[in-house]
């Protein structure tokens, strides 16, 4: 069907306008599953990030053959923020982290600190760390102290948020630091608040650009306003079961009443 015209859309590998989808969590599946999704729908696919520490519960032979089935569809594979984990436990957990990590064919580190008080300069040194180990490190920044594991709104609002010109300066030092894309947390955002943020990803866009940056996107009205307010070159992180709308709504081939014919892109 690919006379029926369609907004464009970049070819992979894309620099911009990707997308990365969530492996096991909220969902068990496996390389069976997995060489599905990517059978049908890898040429939209440009990385996969399993999340929770996921891949710390499942056979180390399998996650090594999931990692080679996403890379067989030219993506990447993300760690996702377990390392915030790690963290608790020193600095020689994290090196034999990065290093199994390096091991299984893991491409992107996520550095993520929802939980965690972590200063800006050690941030910074984990960027370091992750380079030096031959991997990407992936800082995930947000306003939301407390973000992450489903925590309930009504914990989070008693957490308080974090200025967004705080979250602007530190994506902007991530960044000098050798960063090459930064993961921007939904929750504060669009996720687990009464009203969304979208002062947030404005000013991110404003200062920084959109390019190296992606947005947590795992809701269908998410994702859709990152659309209609970016464009469908957005960089967006959504659940694995949500590649094909989403898909769909980049290429304005399927809608909502607010969305149906109003996608378009001009490369």
């Amino acid at each position: 069907m690919s006379f029926i015209p369609r907004a464009a859309r970049s070819a992979k590998p894309r620099r911009t306008g990707l997308t990365e989808i969530r492996g096991p969590y909220y969902a068990a599946y496996g390389p069976r599953h997995l060489a599905d999704v990517m059978q049908t729908m890898g040429a939209y696919v440009d990385g996969v990030k399993y999340a929770g520490g996921s891949f710390a519960l499942m056979p180390k032979a399998i996650v090594a053959e999931m990692n080679q089935i996403v890379h067989d569809h030219d993506a990447y594979v993300s760690t996702g923020g377990w390392i915030e984990t790690v963290l608790k436990f020193g600095p020689e957990m994290v090196d034999r982290y990065l290093a199994e990590a390096k091991s299984l064919d893991f491409d992107v580190v996520e550095i993520s600190a929802g939980f965690l008080s972590l200063p800006a300069e050690a941030m910074l040194r984990l960027i370091e760390r992750v380079r030096q180990a031959g991997l990407k490190p992936k800082p995930e920044l947000g306003v939301q102290f407390g973000a992450g594991g489903s925590t309930q709104s009504e914990e989070l609002a008693a957490e308080g948020v974090k200025p967004t010109s705080w979250l602007v300066t530190q994506a902007r030092r991530c960044l000098e630091a050798g960063a090459e894309m930064l993961m921007i947390e939904s929750e504060g955002v669009t996720e687990n608040v009464t009203a969304w943020r979208t002062d947030v990803p404005a000013a991110i866009a404003a200062e920084l650009g959109l390019d190296h940056v992606m947005f947590e996107a795992a809701d269908p009205a998410v994702f859709e306003w990152y659309v209609k307010t970016f464009g469908n070159e957005v960089n967006l992180f959504v659940d694995h079961s949500q590649i094909v709308q989403l898909e769909a709504l980049r290429a304005g081939i399927w809608g909502t009443k607010s969305t149906w014919g109003r996608i378009a892109n001009l490369l």
